[in-house]
């Protein structure tokens, strides 16, 4: 039997359903953020469905946690696949958690049909991908390239200013693994991660696998904006320094500067903190988050230069700083890669199309490591980052079948 064949598709939405209910919300979303309770949950759920298996399972120093299908020869490096198990406050039950389960599935697959492959094939759920609670994201997967350093992230702090290091310690007492010895990272000989799209292509073109061909660029940014607290009552507004309104002409400065009649650039202010927060005091601080992205480069360059210059120049009485805290370019996929998950889905029956992918994944940092590729699922109206993504169990197993004989195929090239 065929590992595609072998892929179980009531296992595999069943295992959604059992990873919603770590985190669940009262809208059927998920709110699972990195190294939290509900993230240590997820941890042991699936360290449990490997080992009752026979699958090894382990972790690195920044708590990716990987499961591991031993080949033929347990020396060659493996062939790996995953994403990521942390969300979005209101976010999804998708949203990485499928690239996760999908792996997981894939080594169900080859081993309840059988397949032995030379190389070893591993599951991984990346440490921090959406950077909701920690910055920079991606984090787990950008340390495991050395694209970030460890010692500096286990530094990072919350918006409660919860250190990093302190909250990976309690998630791994909470859900312990065999720790690998070192440093993140070691020789991996390709990667192939399977995500919903989060957008809505692959629903309006009526297709049931992207083949992902590349990931735009994608550059992070905090302003703090520094005020002066005063009495709302007392205070004249020509004698204030409001941070709030000082945050309020940046902002408008920003999207007017960033506007794009191609509708090609995407900016977001997605975070907003006001101090103190009270409603009869002036605001003496403000941070706001912005993402940005762009397929090009040299187009993030210059808008970042504009975002500059109007903090340089329109925050006044107030000071204010910009600080760029991730800076990813654009990252092309291997060829190689993309033929194979394109072949497959072919060879399987199932409709498919070329396409970049606008979000942001793990896969963009192995890419530097290892040939890499991405396999996309339609989404319902391409909504993500939102309790109410949605998804199909015949989408969901279709992309699986894809990947398993991806990976088949390239643990024993």
């Amino acid at each position: 039997m065929s590992g595609a064949k072998s892929v179980n598709q009531q296992r595999l939405w069943q295992r959604h359903a059992d990873m919603a209910k770590l985190g669940g919300t009262p809208r059927g979303g998920v709110n699972r953020q990195a190294l939290s309770p509900e993230d240590a949950a997820a941890r042991n759920q699936l360290a449990g469905w490997a080992r009752a298996r026979g699958f090894s399972v382990f972790t690195d120093a920044i708590g990716n946690l990987f499961v591991r299908r031993e080949g033929t020869d347990p020396a060659a490096p493996p062939v790996l696949s995953g994403s990521h198990m942390d969300s979005q406050p209101t976010g999804g039950r998708f949203d990485g958690m499928y690239g996760v389960l999908a792996a997981f599935e894939a080594l169900e697959a080859l081993e309840d049909a059988g397949i032995k492959t030379r190389r070893p094939v591993m599951a991984v759920a990346w440490t921090n991908e959406e950077g909701s609670r920690f910055q920079p994201g991606a984090m787990g997967s950008a340390v495991f390239a050395g694209t970030y350093r460890l010692d500096d992230m286990l530094a990072q702090k919350d918006w409660k200013g919860v250190v990093l290091k302190d909250a990976l310690a309690d998630t791994l007492k909470a859900a312990p693994a065999p720790m690998r010895d070192g440093p993140p990272g070691f020789s991996v000989d390709s990667y192939v991660e399977a995500h919903i799209e989060q957008g809505p292509r692959l629903e309006n073109e009526g297709k049931t696998i992207g083949v992902v061909t590349a990931i735009q660029g994608s550059r992070r940014y905090i302003v703090t904006i520094e005020g002066e607290e005063a009495h709302a009552g007392t205070t004249p507004r020509a004698a204030r320094k409001d941070a709030y309104a000082a945050a309020t002409r940046l902002a408008a400065a920003m999207y007017e500067a960033t506007t794009d009649e191609a509708d090609t650039l995407r900016f977001t202010i997605g975070r907003v903190e006001v101090s103190p927060g009270s409603p009869n005091t002036v605001p003496g601080k403000v941070t706001f988050t912005i993402d940005m992205r762009h397929p090009r480069n040299e187009v993030l360059e210059a808008h970042e230069a504009k975002l500059r210059a109007i903090v340089a120049g329109k925050a006044a009485p107030c000071p204010a700083v910009i600080e760029r805290v991730t800076n990813v370019a654009p990252t092309d996929f291997d060829p190689g890669v993309i033929g194979l998950v394109r072949d497959k889905a072919r060879a399987l029956g199932l409709s498919n199309m070329d396409m970049p992918s606008g979000a942001g994944h793990d896969a963009m940092h192995i890419a530097k490591l290892c040939p890499a590729g991405m396999i996309f699922v339609p989404c319902e109206r391409g909504i993500s980052h939102n309790e109410i993504e949605n998804a199909t169990p015949q989408d969901l197993a279709a992309g699986t079948q894809v990947l398993v004989e991806v990976l088949e195929a390239l643990a024993n090239r």
